[in-house]
């Protein structure tokens, strides 16, 4: 029997990536679905509500979480459905982005569009969906519901970036 014949064949699960990701020879605008869900990191920060201060225009995120914001996992109660239920709730999309302001630093929809990578606790980059609770970079058992806000002004905080 010959050396070559008697070594294991590399499994997928063993051999080096040949490609890069995704995310660093797609454009936002070309992404199909599953790609474009797949940035989102499941901070839940878009989900929070935002103060703008008439003044400055400086938008200021709060504690507030929408309505159908899960405050245990930062996920949408109704993710199919949210813009049924909340209206104003923003589809983003690479058209949107170009046109909101608003986004935390740390959202890789408005990293990648800065031409920056991805950071070492995304769900896509460490395959592990828990590194942004873990980073502290989520609003998970952070944030107070709607029904427990009085005057947004009163919820405003800074989150860690």
């Amino acid at each position: 029997m010959s050396a070559s014949s008697s070594a294991p064949k590399p499994t997928p699960t063993t051999e080096p990536r040949t490609e890069p990701p995704f995310w660093h020879i797609t454009p936002l605008s070309a992404m199909n679905r599953e790609q474009w869900e797949s940035l989102c990191d499941g901070c839940g920060r878009c989900c929070l509500h935002k103060v703008e201060d008439a003044d400055t225009g400086q938008v200021h995120y709060t504690e507030v979480a929408c309505r159908l914001l899960n405050i245990g996992t930062a996920k949408c109660k109704n993710y199919a459905a949210r813009w049924d239920q909340v209206p104003d709730c923003v589809e983003l999309s690479a058209t949107v982005l170009k046109h909101i302001g608003w986004l935390p630093s740390t959202c890789a929809y408005r990293v990648l569009a800065e031409g920056k990578p991805l950071a070492w606790w995304h769900p896509l980059v460490s395959g592990d969906p828990d590194t942004v609770h873990r980073a502290g970079i989520s609003v998970r058992g952070r944030v107070i519901t709607e029904s427990k806000a009085d005057l947004l002004d009163y919820h405003i905080v800074t989150w860690p970036e």
